[in-house]
């Protein structure tokens, strides 16, 4: 969604229990779904835990699905994901997607807006999980450094790309929510 700045800070969350269960994740989980990495090319040198998918087909009538990364994250998970809706956006919208999204040391998402309809609609939020000092998240060609314990919404109707150079994975835990007004569908149990 066009948010008329390329982020926003949406605040100071506790993100520990979700880091600490997403970090115990066996490395199966993360080679599970590899639908993202097949279709879309910026994301071939990814890894992803998807919770909830939609590839956008039939917009606006859509079918939303719980992925097998439901059954891994959702306890935590769901609950911060009402709590920072709760806080900045209004209720009664539908999570159409929502994973913990891997970027291993070398990797890299090539630039790149995201165009299906659903993104002109839906708040792109990031929870940064794991990252390092030389990941580099470039959001309308300047960079910008995602912290731990603090939320964010990317316009990602801007041009934007992330980098790791570092030698530990880039992990962020990512959802897209449309609000009512746009999508008059239910939310997926969250």
């Amino acid at each position: 969604m066009d948010i008329g700045v390329p982020l926003r800070v949406l605040g100071d969350y506790d993100v520990s229990a979700l880091r600490d269960l997403i970090m115990a994740q066996e490395e199966a989980a993360w080679l599970g779904n590899t639908y993202r990495q097949q279709e879309y090319d910026v994301h071939q040198m990814t890894n992803s835990i998807v919770m909830i998918f939609t590839d956008g087909s039939g917009w606006p009538e859509i079918e939303v699905r719980k992925e097998v990364g439901w059954d891994l994250l959702a306890e935590q998970a769901v609950p911060l994901m009402q709590r920072i809706l709760a806080d900045h956006y209004p209720l009664g919208g539908t999570i159409i997607r929502a994973m913990a999204a891997r970027l291993e040391p070398g990797g890299v998402i090539k630039t790149h807006r995201d165009s299906h309809p659903s993104f002109h609609y839906g708040h792109r939020i990031h929870i940064p999980i794991c990252t390092n000092s030389r990941v580099r998240f470039m959001l309308d060609g300047r960079p910008y450094k995602l912290e731990v314990g603090k939320v964010y919404e990317i316009n990602n109707q801007l041009q934007h790309s992330v980098m790791n150079k570092g030698k530990e994975g880039r992990i962020n835990f990512i959802f897209d929510y449309v609000p009512p007004e746009h999508l008059g569908r239910e939310a997926v149990n969250a």
